[in-house]
């Protein structure tokens, strides 16, 4: 690890106009630099670089940061690889902290594995090309399927002959240890004694890494015996988990972020053959269930998935599952249904890049309407059927984060299904809050929901304005962390009837917080939210912590939301939360008096709702009654402070 002195030496020297210099083409324009975008398509600049404040920020894409992270997003690298690269440039010798035995072990293990895998890569690919066996069965077999050298070599495409343990033989020969050949999974010890090759008699496809170092491989036979199986992948291993890694992110990761949108296939020639007809923002799961690690990786590159079926349309059904998973996560997902008998690979051999990329724009279709008119098809006039269809649809919106979305597909649903949309709304409602139902013989879990329900409606009828509705906890996070790091030294002025006290705004955030033991719930806000409090109880009330602690944050994400909170020209322009809630447009130092109050307390009574929820749903009638009864008392402890926020924000109101 690089300890943290040479961290701080490596940002002071790093001029962030000179490091995307080295990348980009920018522009003098007054005390900034402007250029086109290099992580989208553009034609007019909105990529803007800042070197008073040591940040950079595009306006189309939303991408921003410091020096460091654009390297780390320009180039795929790590952290610390970029830390080195930047340190590097500037003459910095990188000083890292000792590890232990422990950590230099493994450290060291996983660099070994790597080596191997990096070594097996470059080996398989010369058996494909130098030997009688590889050009005859390996090489023979992509040209085939069409792909071409250039394709071969960019992807390092491979062959490891039969033979039993040829490859392993030659990697002990040239020094490599057994131990690592075992652990990468490219080399099985047989209970006889001796070695197989895992991959004997399979053309090879090297799965790489976000930063193009092989993690792992994919190999298909091509031996017609049914018992064989027709993929073998790596095992898991210190260096590879399957349910981290997409198939061809690396090669893709430019386009996506260019073309803000990923196209997710199932297999490796599914990739490959639509890269060569010139679509290169596409990557495969691999033919594995679709998971949330996998989601999170392409949202670092884009919100917006297309995600493309076989003709056949087999497997659609499990498929869509996994494509839930892409709703609950915020990202947009669109659909294309390929024509009959066809797969993302043949349908790309036979047509041009122009012909394909034509054919995505004219059938793509918003997930829900694709999935209402498939299950709609399967239904086939019967009614039940058709209910469960509905159940289908219901479950699908409501994985949907953003409400106005929600609303939108609950009006297509009903639309295509022919169901009144009041219904859908409660339906999606029920299934969002996923509170549990009482049945028959459950009279004390049923007497006590409704005690909870009595509680609800007896603090809903405290007064508490319009100013509680439609806002989320993360708009108001974002608000508050906003206010923090960007006027968090400054004092205001706030009236209390009529008493005027000043007030600083850190201390005002910061203790109303504490007095509750609250935390934001949005990681992002809570580290700059803790990296503020830790500066802040160092330093003083008053004393203005520099936006470099929050730029220079070791989280590109974190670093980002810094950057986009302190690119915004005004607060109070930025913030849409305000103009919702249909308060008068003032001067900063004025509409903080009455906003930041507001912002406050507002937040404090909706994690105080979230809270009640959470504990209604944990209510059940499995529950011991004494864990029951505990519940309860929280609930009414938490209404209670309910009723006292609602007075405080009709107060604020008034």
């Amino acid at each position: 690890m690089i300890d943290k002195a040479t961290v701080d030496r490596i940002y002071a020297a790093a001029d962030i106009v000179e490091v995307v210099g080295d990348f980009v083409s920018l522009r003098k324009k007054g005390i900034n630099y402007q250029a086109c975008c290099p992580f989208h398509s553009e034609k007019t600049p909105s990529f803007v670089v800042s070197p008073t404040k040591g940040l950079f920020k595009c306006f189309g894409c939303g991408k921003g940061g410091n020096a460091v992270t654009f390297v780390m997003e320009h180039e795929g690298m790590s952290y610390v690889e970029a830390l080195k690269y930047v340190a590097k440039k500037y003459g910095i010798e990188v000083q890292e902290r000792t590890l232990s035995e422990e950590e230099v072990r493994r450290n060291d293990d996983r660099e070994s594995m790597m080596v191997v895998n990096s070594w097996a890569a470059e080996w398989f690919k010369n058996s494909l090309h130098d030997t009688d066996e590889g050009r005859s069965v390996g090489l023979g077999y992509f040209r085939r399927r069409g792909l071409t050298d250039a394709m071969i070599e960019r992807f390092q495409l491979g062959y490891c002959p039969g033979g039993g343990g040829k490859f392993t033989r030659a990697a002990l020969a040239a020094g490599y240890k057994e131990e690592f050949l075992t652990a990468t999974g490219l080399t099985i010890v047989r209970e006889s004694g001796g070695y197989y090759d895992r991959f004997s008699e399979r053309v090879m496809f090297p799965i790489h890494s976000i930063s193009g170092r092989v993690l792992a491989f994919g190999g298909r036979t091509l031996r017609t015996d049914k018992n064989v199986a027709k993929y073998q992948n790596s095992p898991e291993s210190e260096v590879y988990s399957k349910k981290q890694t997409l198939y061809g992110i690396f090669h893709a990761k430019k386009a996506i972020a260019q073309l803000r949108n990923a196209i997710l296939v199932e297999g490796y020639t599914d990739v490959i053959s639509m890269h060569q007809a010139g679509v290169e923002n596409v990557v495969a799961s691999s033919g594995t269930s679709l998971t949330v690690e996998q989601i999170k990786l392409l949202k670092r590159f884009t919100d917006n998935v297309t995600v493309i079926y076989d003709g056949d349309a087999a497997g659609i059904g499990a498929s869509l599952r996994g494509v839930d998973m892409i709703l609950r996560e915020g990202m947009s997902v669109r659909v294309v249904l390929l024509p009959d008998g066809e797969d993302p690979d043949s349908f790309a051999r036979s047509h041009s890049a122009s012909e394909l990329t034509d054919y995505i724009r004219a059938n793509e279709q918003d997930f829900i309407t694709f999935k209402s008119q498939l299950l709609a098809r399967e239904t086939k006039g019967d009614v039940i059927k058709r209910a469960s269809v509905v159940n289908e649809m219901v479950a699908s919106i409501a994985e949907i984060p953003d409400a106005i979305q929600r609303s939108m597909f609950i009006a297509e649903c009903a639309r295509a299904m022919e169901v009144d949309e009041q219904l859908l709304i409660s339906e999606v409602a029920k299934k969002r809050l996923s509170g549990p139902t009482a049945d028959e013989g459950q009279s004390e879990f049923v007497r006590r929901q409704e005690a909870v329900r009595r509680a609800e409606n007896a603090a809903l009828l405290v007064p508490v304005g319009h100013v509680t509705a439609g806002s989320s906890i993360d708009e108001l996070e974002r608000e508050l962390t906003l206010y923090l790091i960007k006027y968090g030294h400054e004092n205001f002025d706030y009236r209390d009837g009529r008493a005027i006290t000043s007030l600083n705004v850190a201390e005002t955030i910061m203790g109303e917080l504490r007095t509750n033991d609250l935390s934001l719930r949005n990681p992002r806000y809570r580290a700059l939210y803790d990296t503020y409090s830790a500066r802040h109880d160092e330093s003083g009330e008053g004393v203005e912590i520099l936006t470099h602690h929050f730029i220079a944050h070791p989280d590109p994400e974190v670093c980002n939301a810094a950057v986009d909170l302190l690119t915004a020209d005004d607060i109070y322009t930025l913030s849409k939360l305000w103009k919702r809630h249909d308060f008068s447009v003032a001067g900063e130092r004025e509409r903080m008096q009455s906003a930041l109050p507001k912002a406050v307390v507002l937040y404090k009574s909706k994690v105080i709702e979230s809270m009640r929820t959470e504990l209604r749903e944990r209510l059940s009638p499995d529950l011991p009654d004494a864990d029951q009864a505990d519940i309860l008392r929280r609930i009414v402890a938490l209404d209670r402070e309910r009723t006292v926020i609602s007075k405080r924000l009709s107060r604020l109101i008034l």
